[in-house]
């Protein structure tokens, strides 16, 4: 099988076979077999219809060796080797139809609205680092003796005399700078919702009338875009990953899509190509934003991207 596959890389050859086509094969060799077997015993026929008596009657053989059939023409032997080499290429041909035979599997990209997701995910804090170990305490002072020849007589303090008279002029203390301006208040950011009236939607479905038909008309056009964009990774095709990638977003008021964040990570590469196809319809589409009361907030919108393999 090696030899086989070096030989095909060799010449660039790429042989993927479906079960298909190896059935319409097959059914093509038995049916050139079935047709070779026929012609040649139409062809013996015809031989045998034919005065071989007559033909082979001034024959003169030189040899008795070449004599040793009666009627060499209708011999059956001396097409044996001919027989053989089809046997054989009828056999490679059935061994490169089967080493050939791919198999593809079904890939299918949901999106799986009725997830019910932890609670400890949604509200867990980021980890944070440990903080150091505190300092060791400081060793405690060491008190020594001073000799007394180090020891010096305090030299008495000079009092001044700060009494104010009549005649003493006093001077005015120049003016203090004005203190700065506090500094300016900072907005605080807008609340997030996550659960509103009207909750946030795909853009495409304005023209229904009815709330529900909107919703289910958002839905099925967020999922046509989802699978038509997203790829399955290779890797996890490979190694039969299947599960669910969580991604959420905040949908601002004027319908932009901002902050996104993974909520459950997949591995083989779906949480990359889940990320991948949201941020591509970040930059393509802008969403119809959430009401809450009427008016315009911003939502925090979970997205649940289901990969399945068939």
């Amino acid at each position: 099988m090696n030899v086989v596959n070096r030989i095909l890389d060799f010449f660039n050859v790429d042989l993927a076979i479906t079960a298909d086509v190896i059935l319409y094969a097959l059914a093509g060799i038995v049916l050139l077999i079935i047709a070779l077997i026929l012609l040649y015993r139409y062809y013996l026929n015809k031989l045998a219809e034919r005065d071989m008596a007559s033909e082979y009657k001034d024959v003169q053989w030189s040899s008795p060796l070449e004599a040793y059939d009666k009627y060499p023409k209708v011999n059956v032997f001396k097409w044996s080797g001919t027989f053989f080499r089809v046997g054989l290429l009828t056999a490679l041909a059935i061994v490169l139809l089967f080493m050939s035979w791919t198999r593809y599997e079904k890939q299918q990209v949901t999106l799986d609205y009725d997830i019910t997701l932890d609670e400890e995910i949604l509200t867990e804090p980021p980890p944070t680092k440990e903080p150091p170990p505190p300092p060791p305490p400081p060793p405690p002072p060491v008190i020594t003796e001073v000799p007394d020849e180090m020891v010096t007589e305090e030299e008495e303090p000079e009092f001044v005399d700060q009494t104010i008279e009549e005649e003493t002029v006093v001077e005015e203390p120049e003016e203090a700078p004005p203190p700065p301006p506090p500094p300016p208040k900072k907005k605080a950011p807008e609340k997030i919702f996550r659960i509103v009236e009207e909750m946030p939607r795909f853009p495409g479905c304005e023209h229904l009338s009815s709330k529900a038909e909107r919703q289910q008309c958002s839905q099925n056009k967020l999922l046509s875009f989802i699978a038509k964009n997203i790829k399955y990774p290779p890797l996890a095709q490979e190694s039969g990953i299947e599960g669910t990638v969580v991604i959420s977003f905040v949908v601002e008021k004027d319908g932009s899509v901002t902050d996104i964040q993974v909520v459950r990570e997949l591995g083989g590469g779906c949480t990359e190509e889940a990320l991948r196809v949201v941020k591509l319809m970040q930059e393509q589409y802008k969403w119809i934003p959430g009401k809450q009361r009427g008016r315009p907030v911003r939502v925090r919108f979970t997205l649940p991207i289901r990969f399945h393999l068939e």
